[in-house]
């Protein structure tokens, strides 16, 4: 079974940046879908963006495109979440998760490794 280390996170104001790592350890596919969710109070989790660590290809929500990149680092099975222009609306706490692809990318129920979780908070 994979798991997932989350890194980075924490408060920021409004039009500020933070960066999300998310690391993969154990047995995996040498090809993998990674994604980032968030989850806000009394809210359902939303996928943020995902990518597909085989070809690059890149995934985002509407509310996020532009502003939020993801990358990923093959050599050290690491995702990396960066968020510009960050908005209150982004606080949540993030969560990365993992995959064989990326079809549908953002249901999460067919996710089957998640991380602990990263808080953002994001002050206006």
């Amino acid at each position: 079974r994979v798991q997932l280390v989350e890194s980075g996170g924490g408060s920021v104001q409004a039009g500020g940046s933070l960066r999300l790592s998310c690391a993969a350890f154990g047995y995996f596919y040498d090809s993998y879908c990674m994604a980032w969710f968030r989850q806000a109070p009394g809210k359902e989790r939303e996928g943020v963006a995902g990518i597909y660590t085989g070809d690059g290809s890149a995934y985002y929500v509407d509310s996020v495109k532009g502003r939020f990149t993801i990358s990923q680092d093959s050599a050290r099975n690491t995702v990396t979440l960066q968020m510009n222009s960050l908005k209150p609306e982004d606080t949540a706490m993030y969560y990365c998760a993992v995959r064989y692809d990326c079809y549908r990318w953002a249901e999460r129920s067919v996710y089957y490794s998640w991380g602990q979780g990263t808080q953002v908070t994001v002050s206006s």
